[in-house]
């Protein structure tokens, strides 16, 4: 037994036995919960015969990559659990849903979870249609298939439900999951016609292939997934190996293998894919000299296509390299057990080789290589039998399928965009008859529309909102800040306020002593010193136990200091003053109008508030702004301006 890499320890997991954090692209991932536990041999009975109820429908289906299959697991508690990589073909995937809901009809105690690389597809498809309390943040466990229909857990009975809490709801509640009616209906429009839709997305085409080709066609029709993928997934090293054409062309040898015309089924996605792609035949291929002929042309890729997927398949088998060898090796890089060496290094060689002799007598590596060597066991096993072209002689291929529907997808694409569009201008109407009797209600209860509006129920308004909101709590904190970012030592702030009064009355004392005539360290400024004076003066004031009168001194003498350094700023005229237009009226009096600019007159904190609002309201020009928002949350709804722009 090797030794295994020394990253693996543990605090560091074996990769081998982690499932990836990410799922894989266009793959739909399921899993089916009894809803009592289950013994093995019961779940093995469960899983067979849900084979066997969805086996009608798959049994003539070409899937894209991969067929429906089903395992049975133990983690967190034992289901069956499968996945299926759909690609390009999307309706592999909602054939997948269709099979789903069948299940769900078929054995009603069972709950069945399904989801893909972009989340709950079926919450995304429903979008316009879901509760509005329903978000991806909060979307985990709480959609399921049961009994044929869509069910979500509602947020006011799990806030953040655990898949086993999700569960036991539904076993106990299940009539309070089921999805509104809206939701129901989007999800089988999508999934009705299935499955004579999944007969309409087979294509059957008739080609010219090698006779090895047509015999594997015969036994295993299948596999055509596989070498259309071979094919359309090609890179340089396959294309090496169809050049050679060794496994279908007799060792290379094109003159020696006899053509044979077949009728080929397969999924409309994989006919698009050959018939996009140009590919120029391999000189050992016996093409026809009749160039454009498309049956020829096609049998080419096809078996082009095989060759290349069956070497490939072998190497990896042999090698057992396959996606589970890319993924450990990934997971050694990010680990850092190749320490930054270059590859192709002495000590980089050696890293690998014990990084591969640990994975050879891995579980892992025997169960990918007996997955990759299926196909081709499979195939040598159909090769190893006498064949001839005399099989396929007295066969009459039906001719190809009309394939007008390649060249009409723009008007597909159209239909499908209209839907779509039709269902958003009713989401979009329906939430504006709601706004508007929202707005209407609100209107009702506020009596502020129209030319009944009244600024002074605005201003009431606004106090009641401002002390509902607010609370001894204080100001409400964003729920990603961090409380101890801001932190205040009363007692040690109100020791150094202290210091510096007492410091300040000190320097007062000591300054007609101090020969230089310097000042203090500490220089706080002329209007600091007038704020310490104060200070000074109502701490050591004549009547000590009026503790009240010395706030008052200390706050006017605050406050006149504070209007001193704000008197030479143009802050003053920013307000609406509530001796505004007394001062208008006396502005022939040069004494008021002397006393109002050498103090501040008091300002009217109610006209204030009404004109800033009106004036941001009036900048929103009717459309959505901070105003209109937060009046909204206050249930007011102001009027138009009829008279903007007049």
């Amino acid at each position: 037994m090797a030794t295994p890499p020394p990253f693996m320890n543990s605090n560091n997991p074996n990769p081998l036995t982690q499932g990836s954090s990410r799922l894989p692209e266009d793959t739909v991932i399921y899993s089916i919960y009894p809803d009592n536990p289950l013994s093995q041999d019961s779940l093995q009975s469960l899983h067979l015969q849900i084979l066997n109820a969805v086996s009608p429908f798959t049994t003539s289906y070409i899937w894209q990559h991969e067929p429906f299959t089903l395992s049975i697991a133990f983690h967190p508690f034992p289901h069956l659990k499968g996945h299926l990589r759909f690609g390009d073909n999307l309706n592999d995937e909602w054939f997948t849903v269709f099979l789903l809901f069948r299940i769900s009809v078929a054995f009603p105690s069972v709950s069945i979870q399904v989801h893909d690389s972009d989340g709950d597809f079926l919450l995304i498809e429903a979008a316009y249609h879901l509760p509005r309390w329903l978000n991806p943040e909060n979307s985990q466990n709480r959609s399921f298939i049961r009994r044929g229909k869509l069910h979500i857990i509602p947020k006011s009975a799990l806030p953040n439900p655990t898949l086993t809490e999700s569960l036991n709801f539904l076993i106990e509640n299940e009539q309070a999951a089921v999805a509104q009616d809206s939701m129901q209906s989007v999800i089988q429009n999508r999934i009705t016609g299935y499955p004579e839709k999944a007969k309409l997305n087979t294509h059957s085409v008739r080609v010219r292939v090698p006779v090895s080709v047509a015999r594997v066609f015969k036994h295993a029709p299948s596999l055509i997934s596989l070498a259309v993928e071979g094919f359309y997934d090609r890179d340089m090293d396959s294309m090496k190996n169809a050049a050679k054409m060794e496994r279908f062309l007799k060792g290379g040898k094109g003159g020696e293998e006899e053509m044979v015309t077949v009728a080929v089924k397969m999924s409309r996605a994989m006919y698009a894919q050959l018939m996009q792609q140009r590919f120029q035949a391999p000189k050992c291929y016996p093409m026809p000299p009749k160039k454009g002929d498309l049956e020829a042309e096609l049998g080419m890729k096809i078996a082009c296509g095989f060759e290349m997927m069956y070497q490939e398949k072998k190497k990896e088998g042999e090698e057992g390299k396959g996606s589970g060898w890319k993924k450990y090796k990934e997971s050694l890089e990010k680990s850092g057990y190749f320490k930054g060496l270059i590859p192709g290094s002495n000590e980089y060689k050696r890293l690998m080789e014990n990084a591969e002799e640990y994975y050879k007598n891995s579980s892992l590596f025997s169960k990918t290589r007996a997955m990759l060597n299926a196909p081709v066991r499979q195939i040598d096993e159909i090769l190893s039998l006498p064949y001839s072209a005399d099989e396929f002689k007295n066969e009459d291929a039906p001719p190809s399928d009309d394939d007008s529907w390649l060249y009409s997808g723009e008007d597909e694409l159209n239909s499908a965009l209209q839907d779509r569009q039709k269902e958003m201008e009713l989401y979009e109407l329906k939430r504006k008859k709601k706004k508007s009797k929202e707005q209407k209600d609100t209107g009702a209860s506020s009596s502020l529309k129209g030319e009944d509006f009244d600024l002074s129920e605005l201003v009431t308004t606004m106090q009641g909102f401002i002390h509902k909101m607010s609370s001894y709590e204080g100001a409400e904190v964003p729920n990603d800040r961090d409380p101890k970012e801001v932190e205040l030592d009363v007692e040690r702030f109100m020791k150094d306020v202290e210091s510096v009064m007492k410091y300040q009355g000190d320097e007062n004392v000591t300054r007609d002593m101090d020969d230089d005539g310097g000042s203090s360290d500490m220089d706080f400024g002329a209007d600091s010193s007038l704020l310490m004076k104060a200070a000074d003066e109502s701490e050591n004031g004549s009547d000590m136990s009026d503790h009240e009168d010395g706030e008052d001194s200390f706050m006017h003498s605050y406050s006149d200091v504070m209007n001193n350094e704000l008197k030479s700023t143009t802050l003053k005229k920013s307000f609406v003053h509530a001796n505004e237009q007394t001062s208008v009226k006396n502005e022939g009096t040069s004494n008021a109008t002397e006393d109002m600019d050498e103090e501040f007159s008091p300002v009217d904190v109610d006209v204030n508030l009404v004109k800033n609002l009106l004036d941001s309201f009036s900048c929103q020009q009717g459309l959505p702004g901070p105003t209109s928002n937060l009046l909204g949350l206050m249930g007011v709804n102001l009027p138009k301006d009829d008279n903007k722009g007049k």
